[in-house]
């Protein structure tokens, strides 16, 4: 077979990795004129919002600021999208701020497809233009480095191998992939609370543990029709799993409240009732996860003219198909190898088990065979996402470090809050770490709004590679608020600005902190990068 590649290309900068952080990185360079090499592991580009699946868990004052030009211009093209192509009542079409889902995580609940489609038509005239080229099904598997400088990044694909050298390189994987074959001092798991000073972190640091990731799928209800799906193999291990800290089995609607810990009894009612117009998704005031169907709903057919649809579409990512019982991803030694890639497809098979048990649960137990798993919402032949929700990557050893002690509200009180004389973004959710896989429960933790220091994005040795996601200098804790949607984003646009203002300038990402800072604050500005907060208070 002929490649569509050759099997070497030269590039300024290669994003690898087309999550929301690679997309924000491919975009910001790109328009800035230069040639980028964009890759992804799955068919669609998007990450959280696509592949994943799942809606954008943001702060309460997003409709106003608190987020990046770029990262407002998707969610109004989202927006907009349903206002053009979809059968909307009037009431509803008129609406500013409009919900699709009407969901409780998010202002902005909708369908994988729809933010796809929008992604798309964003990058469009760069592809077009020939700035950018998009590799799907690319993952990483190794890395030439010289001295400091990373090389050149070898590309595994459905007709071989690709080997891309460049300028720069951006690590915008899920799970920080590049950082072992690079060889990048970096963090995995939970660092021990003697190096950071960090009261939520553990007596003794355990690389091994991360949050539990999930496989999250979407479902409809049809009343009278019966779509049970077969029997999974591992559901009697799952319909009798009870975690030691759980107040019951994990299959089931009594559930710890994150944030006191207390059980409490969760509802699940498909099609409920009522107008969607009355929702109100405003996390800080309510979690939203004690209804689980209205939760993460994506689509609400109330909102379109009668006999549209016949059902709503939730989003099932609740606390019952967390998993945590092994890491998702190799740590240690075998990071940079394929010694760990047997115990890591073991943790995805068993997590994808656990999400088709839920689902099994549900239509032959809770009594709803009703329940249609929809594989064209997800784009997969098995109906789950096509890749896990990872909440926690390995992070670079940064110049910058942001600890507990710079985010929490009982640390830095209600009117306090970190500023960061180097501030590239700003971001703002509560420290919500789900449970891990060393044992740990939930630990959710108040926080002020931040600020994310460029000296996150600069690994402490290496020249020319960059974090773009949930791979900066934060910790196990930190993580917890720094890992969502709109922070991801705003980290890989001001790593794709970085690489392209350091060519531009012929200067060093290192050297722009240190030396050119205001210069590099003003290509922020310009690109409608949010740097500081108003007075807000904490979350």
């Amino acid at each position: 077979m002929t490649s569509r590649y050759p099997t070497e290309l030269r590039t300024e900068i290669l994003v690898v990795g087309g999550g929301l952080g690679g997309v924000a990185a491919a975009l910001a360079a790109s328009r800035a004129g230069h040639r980028v090499v964009l890759t992804e592991e799955t068919d669609w580009l998007g990450g959280q919002l696509t592949a994943q699946a799942v809606p954008p868990d943001e702060h309460p004052w997003v409709e106003r600021f608190g987020v990046t030009a770029s990262y407002r211009e998707l969610r109004e093209g989202i927006r907009d999208y349903y206002r053009r192509h979809y059968p909307l009542r009037a009431e509803a079409l008129r609406l500013t701020e409009l919900n699709p889902g009407a969901g409780r995580v998010s202002k902005l609940c909708h369908e994988p497809r729809v933010a796809l489609a929008v992604i798309e038509s964003m990058l469009a005239p760069h592809r077009s233009s020939g700035r950018l080229t998009v590799l799907h099904h690319h993952r990483p598997v190794a890395a030439d480095v010289t001295g400091d400088r990373v090389d050149a990044v070898a590309l595994e694909g459905p007709d071989g191998r690709v080997v891309v050298s460049f300028d720069y390189v951006l690590d915008a994987t899920e799970n920080g992939d590049l950082l072992p074959l690079a060889g990048v001092e970096f963090a995995v798991g939970a660092e021990s609370r003697d190096e950071f000073d960090e009261p939520h972190a553990p007596e003794v640091a355990d690389p091994a543990n991360l949050q539990g990731i999930t496989y999250c799928f979407a479902l409809s209800h049809h009343e009278g029709e019966d779509h049970t799906i077969e029997r999974p193999e591992m559901y009697d291990f799952w319909r009798s799993y009870r975690p030691d800290f759980w107040p019951g089995p994990l299959l089931g609607l009594l559930a710890p409240d994150p944030r006191t810990l207390e059980p409490v009894e969760r509802t699940f009612r498909p099609n409920p009732e009522g107008d969607p117009l009355a929702v109100s998704a405003d996390q800080s005031a309510d979690a939203g996860d004690k209804e689980l169907w209205g939760f993460r709903r994506i689509l609400a057919r109330g909102l379109h003219r009668p006999g549209a649809f016949d059902s709503d579409i939730t989003l099932v990512n609740w606390p019952l198909n967390d998993y945590w019982l092994k890491p998702a991803l190799a740590v240690g030694d075998e990071a940079a190898g394929d010694a760990g890639d047997g115990a890591v497809e073991r943790a995805h098979f068993e997590a994808k088990q656990l999400s088709l048990s839920v689902l099994h649960w549900l239509q032959t137990e809770v009594g709803f065979p009703g329940l249609k798993l929809r594989h064209d919402v997800t784009g997969t032949a098995d109906g789950l996402a096509k890749s896990a929700y990872v909440r926690e990557s390995r992070r670079i050893k940064a110049v910058t470090t942001v600890t507990e002690r710079d985010v929490s509200l009982d640390l830095l009180g209600p009117h306090g809050r970190k500023s960061h004389p180097d501030s590239v973004g700003v971001g703002g959710y509560r420290i919500d770490l789900h449970p891990s896989t060393g044992g740990d429960t939930y630990i959710d933790v108040a926080s002020t709004p931040f600020e994310i220091p460029l000296g996150a994005l600069l690994p402490r040795r290496v020249e020319n590679l960059l974090p773009a996601g949930k791979n900066i200098g934060t910790t196990h804790i930190t993580n917890g608020c720094y890992r969502l949607h709109p922070v991801e984003w705003n980290a890989g646009e001001v790593a794709g600005h970085l690489a392209a203002h350091a060519l531009r300038t012929g200067t060093t990402p290192r050297a722009v902190r240190e030396d050119h800072y205001d210069d590099f604050a003003r290509v922020l500005d310009r690109a409608g990068v949010q740097r500081h907060w108003p007075d807000v208070r904490g979350y």
